[in-house]
This record gives C-alpha cells, sequence and structure tokens, in this order.
C-alpha cells in the first residue's frame, strides 16, 4: 500500500477533496516523523508501536584492512506488532479454499 492508496481510501470513505485527504495524510505522517525525530515512541492501538533504540558507539573493523574503525553513536527505528493486528494477520483468509481448475482436460487420442 502507498501513500497515495491512503489519500485515495480517504476521499472514498469520508467524502473529503483530493487536497484535504493529502494534507490530512500528510500531516500525520509528519507529526509521526518529527515525534521519532525527538526520541519520542509511537503507539496506535491496535496496530503497533515505533520505538526508538539506541546503539552505543563501538570499535569495528574493516573487513578488507582489518584496520580498527571507530563507530559512532545512533539511533534506530523498531516496529513491533499490536496483538490485534497479529492476530489479524495470522487469521485465515475468509475463502481459503483453493481455486478448481476449470479448464478442458486435454485429448491425448493417438490419430
Amino acid at each position: 500500500m502507498l501513500k497515495s492508496d491512503l489519500v485515495n481510501i480517504l476521499v472514498a470513505k469520508r467524502g473529503v477533496t483530493q487536497k484535504q485527504a493529502e494534507a490530512t495524510i500528510e500531516i500525520i505522517f509528519e507529526s509521526m516523523k518529527d515525534a521519532l525525530c525527538r526520541g519520542e515512541n509511537i503507539e496506535i492501538r491496535g496496530l503497533g508501536a515505533f520505538h526508538v533504540k539506541h546503539y552505543q558507539g563501538y570499535q569495528g573493523r574493516n573487513p578488507k584492512t582489518g584496520e580498527i574503525i571507530p563507530v559512532k553513536p545512533k539511533r534506530g527505528l523498531l516496529f513491533r506488532t499490536g496483538k490485534e493486528l497479529r492476530d489479524r494477520v495470522n487469521r485465515p483468509p475468509p475463502h481459503d479454499i483453493l481455486p478448481t481448475d476449470t479448464s478442458e482436460p486435454s485429448s491425448s487420442s493417438g490419430t
């Protein structure tokens, strides 16, 4: 799913204009990005949580030369799904039946 898909869903389900939907989605994502950049965690009930993880610096090695290289401390992002989403994703689809082959059987007459 793309951001444009979210905009289209918002337009279809809420009857807002394309421009209003784009602005709404943009505000939501920008707010989330800003919060994560400030080191805040984001929790959306029913979906999951974004966590900012702090990694300490360490001494790494260049695999080609073996030279010791200092690696600076950094932050990374983790996403952990909520129970509701995890259960929904793992639920079997409503039509869990394999499609049947409707093609004609090939005739192999030796004429």
